[in-house]
């Protein structure tokens, strides 16, 4: 049958046939057409038209006492209260009461039904009818439809509310299963690595696959059951309706909620995305029973989602549009109108030999910023765009860097940098734009002394007391005459003022500086020899202290 010709069905959870068939107290009995579990109801209708085809919405359960059925016998009793309810002539394609005998009658009667969508017949024995006709039966059995035998001792009343009943259960359920998704998929969103999460999260929620793709239209990550070979290619196929610019030119046959689709194969691969306007915002399609949905994500999209179910429900396509939400925020940019470019200009005018303060006004108009050095606490992966892009929309920034095992954020001071779960951070001092690579190296020891402390958040101190009595240029100048002999080894330089942060433990500033404890020890060494300095001497530590911290 063709998608056209497929019955619209309300939007209800349905119920299994066989849960109505459960139910003792009703005494329904299945004599004919498949007993498979797969049938399912979405509600109840009684008529004895001769022809209920144009009266059904499709899926319902069709309770009928054979009022309509024509009878060669003359024992029938047809109550007067019901024989004038098909008085009137049968519409096109209705049984007529000559063919009866013949089994004709049943057989339109019953295909008429099927062809309405209807889920299966439910037949009264009372007060028409002491047994089910025969032909009927054969006709079920023909078509394919159920046919259930309704208890002279059960009302049609009854069995309609036994259907409402189960379906309010099954409401019940969906929701109870929509909001622990919900609930899921947030949780997930805060743990480390949150695309990656909700992407975990969702595949199992939804029994089957979950897949990002890139502005390149590459998969970034996917996680759940491994799809066959023409499965990945549809869903790599079928994020080019949602996102042309990064898969141009795939093939695909996807139908789109928001928006006609056209089939991308019918597209010239020149084809700019100018030109498809409006672009839809999710598709989907089927392919060996699996049903495939991709959604874009940002605006204009940057990534796609593509999602894999062996099942089509309201409460998949509701929990999947929850993930899709979370993933826009995770990996979006600010929206607002022309941030984008500001910032591509500002990136121009700085290889340009723009001063770092004439181009921050591009980058939000902050007067002061903080910069954030962050590692993954467990240390076990470098980062890469995903997780920095997900650790910047959780400090409110988006200018993220992301250098070897390091992530550096550039934050807006006036917005408070918190712990991150998952992360160590290291943060610097609010500094003007002309002070940032000052800041930069804060943030870097920050986050130094915050993993050898095993510090969620360490900030760089603000105060400085004691150096604010002396002039910046002395203190500077007396920097560089008391270091002089350490210039020429940064290393050596380095590792003095972690090990003097850390008040003179081996073991932490090895952490810190992710060298072994010896060879801070020949570095503190070759220090003191250098300097001519005895590093037991308080006195000779807090001035060698305040010169690190003038470099």
């Amino acid at each position: 049958m063709s998608d056209a010709a497929v019955p619209a069905v309300p939007p209800t959870p349905p119920v299994p046939l066989a849960a109505l068939l459960a139910r003792e107290d009703l005494g329904l009995r299945q004599i004919a057409g498949p007993t498979d579990s797969g049938t399912v109801i979405h509600g109840a209708h009684t008529s004895e038209l001769s022809d209920p085809h144009p009266y059904l919405l499709g899926g319902e359960l069709l309770l009928t006492a054979g009022v309509h059925i024509p009878k060669a016998t003359a024992d029938v009793h047809i109550p007067e209260a019901t024989a004038g309810a098909d008085a009137s002539e049968p519409t096109a394609g209705a049984p007529t009461p000559e063919a009866a005998e013949s089994g004709a009658y049943f057989d339109a009667y019953v295909s008429r039904i099927v062809s309405a969508g209807g889920a299966a017949l439910g037949f009264g024995l009372a007060p028409v009818h002491d047994t089910v006709p025969t032909a009927l039966v054969a006709a079920c059995d023909s078509h394919g439809l159920p046919l259930v035998e309704v208890p002279p001792r059960t009302t049609f009343s009854g069995v309609a509310r036994a259907v409402w009943q189960l379906m309010a259960r099954a409401r019940l359920a969906e929701l109870r299963r929509v909001t622990e998704a919900q609930q899921s998929l947030a949780a997930a969103a805060s743990r480390p690595d949150p695309v990656r999460a909700v992407l975990r999260r969702l595949a199992r929620r939804v029994e089957g696959r979950a897949a990002l793709y890139g502005p390149e239209g590459t998969e970034l990550a996917a996680f759940g059951h491994a799809p066959g070979e023409a499965i990945t290619q549809a869903l790599a196929a079928l994020t080019a309706v949602v996102h042309p610019v990064a898969t141009r030119g795939a093939g695909n046959c996807a139908t789109s909620h928001n928006a006609p689709a056209a089939a991308p194969s019918q597209q010239p691969p020149e084809l700019s995305p100018r030109t498809l306007t409006p672009t839809p915002t999710s598709a989907t399609d089927t392919v060996a029973g699996t049903h495939l949905t991709a959604h874009a994500l940002g605006s204009p999209p940057r990534f796609a989602l593509a999602v894999a179910t062996p099942h089509r429900d309201p409460g998949t396509h509701t929990i999947t549009s929850v993930a899709a939400v979370l993933l826009s925020l995770l990996t979006g940019e600010e929206r607002q109108s022309g941030t984008g470019a500001a910032r591509v200009s500002a990136l121009v005018r700085l290889l340009l030999g723009a001063a770092p303060q004439d181009v921050a006004p591009l980058l939000g108009g902050a007067e002061a910023w903080l910069v954030v050095h962050a590692r993954p606490t467990d240390d076990t992966s470098s980062p890469d765009p995903l997780m920095a892009g997900a650790l910047g929309a959780a400090l409110g920034s988006a200018l993220v860097d992301t250098h070897g095992d390091v992530v550096r954020v550039l934050v807006p001071a006036d917005r408070e940098v918190t712990a991150q779960p998952g992360w160590t951070c290291g943060v610097s001092a609010p500094a003007g734009p002309q002070a940032w690579p000052s800041a930069d190296a804060q943030a870097a020891r920050a986050l130094a002394r915050a993993r050898a402390t095993r510090t969620a958040l360490v900030r760089h101190g603000s105060r400085t007391a004691l150096a604010d009595l002396v002039p910046e240029e002395d203190a500077t100048a007396h920097a560089r005459t008391l270091l002089a002999p350490l210039a020429g080894s940064p290393a050596l330089a380095e590792t003095l003022r972690t090990w003097l942060s850390l008040h003179g433990s081996w073991d932490r500033t090895a952490v810190a500086l992710a060298v072994h404890r010896n060879t801070v020890r020949q570095r503190v060494g070759r220090c003191a020899a250098l300097l001519g300095a005895d590093l037991d001497d308080p006195d000779v530590r807090m001035e060698l202290w305040f010169a690190l911290r003038q470099e």
